[in-house]
């Protein structure tokens, strides 16, 4: 993958020395990480390293005990989802957290339904936004009035990212995205997050699939029980020296000591 140009460019997200504690234990140790517009990075790490903790402050989920926070270059608060949303910055879980029962529209404005003058959901109007996003999207989206339940791995990933998307994002948390997909599925995700690169959206790639990353991301970031180990770029490692950061906990080259 093409290396994101950085010289002059102010990153999307700087989170400068994070630290976050529970009952004693240092979730995350003074970790920094960022993010350039246009950039995928991936965090990588076993159970329990830290990289979802880390992400679940820059969503707001958890509030760091220490450390800062730039967004766009300017100093940021985070206490909660809100102020995250606010800031373009949206997450999207493994679980998608879409309403089964509801069809693809209904789920992209779940909680931010369009309504009419008179203040009904207007329903044509938003299948017609969610029809004109998934053309750009996803243009074999097809199953418009199907229940979410209906649809595939994929498709289910498809409204989501079209969700965020929708609504602004320039920040995209992805957590495990290809998880549980076919190969078909995961090629399909794959174009939807070039495509989200190529309209300079940042994304934040939480993945235990080395191949995954190596395929998808730019960068790599690889936590070990609470630390960075270091970040690489994907181009310049191999998935053994990807390996070794995880399990030895050091960046390649340093592996021979």
């Amino acid at each position: 993958m093409a290396q994101v140009q950085k010289q002059g460019v102010t990153p999307l997200v700087d989170m400068r020395d994070i630290c976050i504690s529970f009952g004693g234990v240092h979730a995350v140790d003074h970790v920094s990480v960022d993010l350039y517009p246009g950039e995928v990075v991936g965090l990588l790490g076993h159970n329990g390293a830290g990289k979802s903790t880390l992400i679940k402050i820059l969503s707001g989920a958890y509030q760091a005990d220490s450390g800062e926070i730039y967004v766009r270059g300017e100093k940021a608060t985070i206490t909660n989802p809100r102020d995250a949303r606010a800031l373009k910055i949206e997450t999207i879980y493994q679980t998608l957290a879409l309403a089964d029962n509801l069809d693809a529209a209904s789920n992209l404005f779940l909680g931010r339904e369009l309504v009419t003058p008179l203040g009904l959901v207007d329903d044509d109007a938003m299948e017609a936004e969610t029809r004109k996003i998934m053309a750009k999207l996803n243009p074999n989206f097809k199953k418009f009035n199907d229940p979410v339940s209906a649809l595939s791995g994929g498709q289910r990933q498809s409204v989501a990212i079209a969700r965020a998307v929708y609504f602004d994002a320039q920040i995209l948390i992805m957590d495990e995205p290809t998880a549980a997909l076919g190969p078909h599925e995961t090629q399909m995700v794959s174009e939807l997050i070039e495509q989200l690169k190529a309209q300079g959206i940042g994304i934040f790639l939480i993945s235990h699939d080395i191949h995954d990353v190596m395929k998808l991301c730019d960068r790599a970031s690889v936590m070990k029980n609470g630390q960075l180990v270091g970040t690489v770029d994907v181009d310049d490692v191999t998935d053994d020296d990807l390996l070794g950061m995880i399990i030895l906990g050091k960046k390649p080259g340093a592996a021979a000591d």
